[in-house]
């Protein structure tokens, strides 16, 4: 099972069924909105990142794609709607059922 890192979105209740739908079996969420996330690592674990725009704090935003690039994790930016989710989940081409 593949893990993702959600970032943005105060609650993802209906997304987060989705996503395990999709074949992630674990999902970390971070609501995005303290200035202080800015300062917050990626976990090691994770295999995707999942960025919701509508709903982020600028900074963040940006230090997570750099720590992103850093670690060679793929990193995908979505609004908070499952239709487009979904697409960037597809084209960030993982492979979730490995």
């Amino acid at each position: 099972m593949k893990s993702l890192l959600v970032i943005g979105g105060d609650r993802i209740g209906n997304i987060l069924k989705n996503l395990e739908g999709e074949g992630f079996g674990e999902v970390i969420h971070l609501n995005g909105r303290k200035k202080k996330m800015v300062r917050t690592d990626i976990p090691r674990k994770v295999d995707l990142i999942l960025v919701l725009t509508d709903f982020i704090n600028h900074n963040l935003t940006g230090a997570i794609k750099r720590k992103a690039q850093e670690s060679g994790i793929p990193i995908c930016f979505s609004k908070r709607s499952w239709c487009f989710i979904r697409e960037e989940i597809k084209r960030s081409q993982i492979n979730v059922n490995k």
